[in-house]
């Protein structure tokens, strides 16, 4: 009888995926708070006074 391996390989091709890069200034363009719109909802991304972002809903 054949024995089926219960976990698919998910390893994937040894082909890089390009993932679109931003940098927070071309997104807030010199504003510390930006609305991100989503599926009918709004979430903010703001810039702390540390320098950090957060993403709020």
């Amino acid at each position: 009888m054949q024995q089926i391996d219960p976990k698919p390989d998910t390893k994937q091709a040894d082909t890089p995926i390009s993932v679109p890069r931003l940098s927070s200034e071309s997104l807030l363009q010199g504003q510390s708070r930006l609305v991100i719109e989503h599926n009918g909802d709004e979430y903010i991304l703001r810039i702390t006074r540390q320098g950090k972002l957060i993403l709020t809903k």
